[in-house]
């Protein structure tokens, strides 16, 4: 059996989101080296602060100053610190009350082992050395055996507050194509399509799923459909897609190739958009070296019959 294909694969995106003036003052107040938490209205502070009493869902905005000395409550040990993560040796992730807080903050804690660490150890924040407004502006904690700090007593009143945030959400991962997409992805390597066959309504599904999606039966028999097929609808992209080197607007389409029973996605070229029609006959063009189609061209065919791809629309 062919060894079943699997790649490294990274979905991400920049997310983008604006601040209240709760989270505003919160982290410009790390820029400039303050801490500040929000007071409840049954006096309690809370670090990081929130918009909302979690407890009443009271609106809150009294803002106060908290120290940036404070005592770990809880921790984990991380053995192997991961891409983008605070420190790049070994760490413990601790929940750490600040002084004048009531709740505790989540961030790195640099020690030399997990032995150097336990709940009631006091600590203090270190600094990053160039501050922007993010949670990362505090480097990490670190142990301390001085005196308390005392907080200055900042209101929360800055010159030129951070007011929006970008943060990169990223995911790593690796990602198997299965038994039958494999097949699928060898064969378009030598310029075949090939799909499977439901052993009891005889479709042809192009990807094969290895699963017959109506049947819910397993399909193992393949058949080569194609080159050419017949635009079944599509649509008009007017958008141009980051790192995507194609102008707009152009025909993105589903195409039933010839003896497949499932439509696949394909770009339409050769052809300006507005011709684009339901019934075009295409076939695929290859560029060099490419494992799948670059797009699909006109053969020059009269247009298919409705009757022939309306059951696969």
């Amino acid at each position: 059996m062919p060894e079943v294909l699997k790649a490294p694969l990274v979905v991400e995106f920049p997310f983008t989101r604006s601040l209240g003036p709760v989270q505003s003052a919160f982290l410009t107040g790390l820029r400039e080296r303050v801490v500040l938490g929000v007071r409840t209205g049954d006096g309690r502070v809370l670090v990081p602060p929130v918009e909302y009493d979690p407890v009443t869902a009271e609106e809150i905005r009294d803002l106060v100053e908290v120290a940036p000395t404070g005592t770990v409550t809880t921790w984990a040990w991380n053995h192997a610190p991961r891409r983008g993560q605070p420190l790049t040796t070994p760490f413990a992730w601790a929940l750490v009350r600040l002084d004048g807080a009531d709740t505790a903050l989540l961030h790195a804690l640099d020690a030399p082992g997990p032995g150097a660490v336990h709940t009631g150890m006091r600590v203090r924040i270190r600094w990053a050395a160039e501050r922007t407004g993010a949670i990362t502006d505090i480097a990490c904690f670190e142990p301390y055996d001085g005196d308390r700090a005392e907080p200055a007593g900042h209101a929360g009143a800055f010159a030129d507050p951070v007011t929006g945030i970008v943060a990169a959400a990223r995911l790593d991962y690796t990602y198997s194509p299965g038994r039958a997409q494999t097949a699928y992805i060898n064969a378009l390597s030598g310029h075949r399509t090939v799909g499977e066959r439901c052993p009891a309504c005889r479709k042809v599904y192009v990807p094969p799923r290895g699963a017959c999606p109506t049947c819910g039966v397993a399909t193992v028999e393949q058949v080569e459909v194609g080159p050419r097929g017949t635009v079944t609808t599509f649509c008009i992209v007017n958008i141009k897609a980051k790192n995507l080197d194609i102008e707009v607007p152009y025909v993105y389409a589903h195409i039933a190739l010839d003896g497949a029973d499932l439509a696949l996605h394909g770009r339409i070229g050769g052809i300006p958009y507005d011709e684009v029609r339901m019934g075009l006959r295409v076939e695929p063009v290859w560029t060099q070296g490419a494992r799948y189609p670059d797009h699909y061209r006109p053969t020059g065919e009269p247009d298919a019959d409705y009757d022939t791809y309306k059951e696969l629309l």
